[in-house]
């Protein structure tokens, strides 16, 4: 099923890591550190004014993903 090598495409991996994030759940090694960033976010984005909480989550998360995905 898996035909694509690892590294090629963006989307196909992201994809794949978070159906296994989704899949696994907590036992996902990416699942606690993209939820522990999505936390540091929402923290910082409370402090921040014109901000909201729950982009500041995105914002961590999103981040933290990314690099689970593309670590370079």
């Amino acid at each position: 099923m898996d035909n694509k090598p690892k590294g090629t495409d963006f989307v196909y991996d992201a994809r794949m890591e978070l159906a296994g994030m989704l899949q696994d759940g907590l036992s996902h090694p990416s699942t606690k550190p993209v939820l522990a960033y999505g936390a540091l976010g929402a923290v910082a984005a409370a402090i921040v004014p014109f901000v909201g909480i729950p982009l500041g989550f995105a914002a961590g998360a999103g981040y933290k993903f990314y690099k689970r995905v593309r670590p370079d």
